[in-house]
């Protein structure tokens, strides 16, 4: 099964969008979506990138909420997918939203200058 790996990164993603929208209910965790899951080589741990609205400590308290509810997600992962081993958990915030969001404004910036001095 050559693309074994990438297939149960796809239904971890699925599975623990599903958890976050219906079945967590840790006030800490607020407007939260799964980015990506990657499973890399050998696939005991799993690296789920999150996007979290709202500023720095809105987004670090989402985090810390998804962390204290790692034992509970792995369980449920396990019920639904049914395989023989849950990856470890390790969740990271995925801020390529802002950082895209900084590099259009320093791009626009660049270019009203140009536009100036020109």
């Amino acid at each position: 099964m050559p693309h074994r790996p990438e297939r149960l990164a796809e239904m971890i993603r699925d599975e623990i969008t599903e958890l976050i929208e219906g079945e967590l209910a840790d006030p800490r965790i607020g407007l939260a979506a799964v980015a990506e899951v990657s499973l890399p080589a050998p696939g005991r741990v799993a690296h789920v990138r999150i996007q979290v609205e709202g500023n720095e400590d809105e987004q670090r308290q989402s985090l810390q909420g998804l962390m204290a509810a790692n034992s509970f997600l792995r369980a449920q992962l396990g019920l639904r997918l049914q395989v023989r081993h849950i990856p470890e958990l390790r969740f990271e915030l995925d801020r390529s939203r802002q950082d895209a969001a900084r590099i259009e404004e320093l791009l626009s910036r660049a270019r009203k200058r140009r536009a100036k001095n020109a």
